[in-house]
């Protein structure tokens, strides 16, 4: 289906992100029992990394757009490491939204009329009147549906970062500890081919960063990080709202 690759588009865009704050090399960084805010830039930065690596499921709202043309758009997830995920992607004013859910070996997705009208522009109407409100479901081994569940499945989202944490180019520097949704975080920014990408990394606990923002060459975007460890929702649609994909899309559905 057109239009599929916003959401794992949108998950690597967090995971870019991500990765141009921090640099270096994944799992380096000891977890002494000093004071993170006494630490180098760089340092506070590749420890968040790998703090971030290691979580078990996290809630990720990215909005804004990482320039090079690409369009603002806004991804709101629940996800974890088993493949679920729950929540949705907004592609900007009037270009449609999407909500995902992903349990088990199930996935749903609600696109809205903007969706259909603006990325499916060739058949959109139809597929729209059939659904009339419900959610498509298919099989997670439907490769018609792959792109979400790849954007749906937290390891993906950290291998995409482990794979490329091979750069230490760039200028690091510490800010002032501030307070970023109730949290006390230390501020590390990476000045980077003409971008300044900063993350919020909280001062206790794991030293996870709760806020990365980039800016400049074009980009303006902020990707919020929360609920680390925590399941991610169970609740499905229910048979009466779903259509199959098959109904939608052919039949014969695709396998992976």
């Amino acid at each position: 289906m057109t239009g599929q690759r916003i959401a794992t588009r949108a998950a690597a865009c967090a995971a870019v992100a991500l990765l141009a704050v921090t640099g270096g090399t994944v799992g380096t960084v000891a977890q002494a029992d000093d004071d993170i805010e006494s630490l180098p830039a760089q340092q506070i930065a590749d420890r968040s990394r790998d703090a971030l690596l290691d979580v078990g499921s996290l809630h990720l709202r990215a909005r804004g757009d990482l320039g090079k043309d690409r369009s603002p758009m806004t991804v709101d997830l629940g996800l974890d490491r088993s493949g679920n995920c729950a929540g949705g992607v907004d592609l900007g004013e009037g270009k449609g939204k999407v909500e995902i859910i992903k349990h088990g070996d199930s996935v749903w997705v609600k696109p809205d009329a903007d969706f259909w009208e603006n990325q499916v522009p060739v058949g959109g109407s139809t597929f729209e009147s059939v659904l009339a409100g419900r959610y498509l479901k298919g099989s997670a081994s439907d490769s018609r549906l792959r792109p979400v569940v790849d954007a749906c499945d937290l390891d993906t989202f950290q291998k995409l970062v482990s794979d490329n944490a091979d750069s230490n180019a760039g200028t690091f520097t510490k800010g002032k500890v501030t307070t970023v949704d109730g949290v006390r975080t230390v501020p590390v920014t990476r000045t980077l081919h003409g971008q300044e990408l900063t993350a919020y990394v909280d001062t206790g606990g794991e030293n996870r960063p709760v806020r990365i923002t980039v800016r400049g060459d074009g980009a303006d975007a902020v990707v919020d990080f929360s609920a680390f460890d925590k399941p991610v929702p169970t609740a499905t649609p229910s048979a009466d709202d779903t259509v199959d994909v098959s109904a939608v899309l052919g039949r014969g559905p695709a396998q992976s």
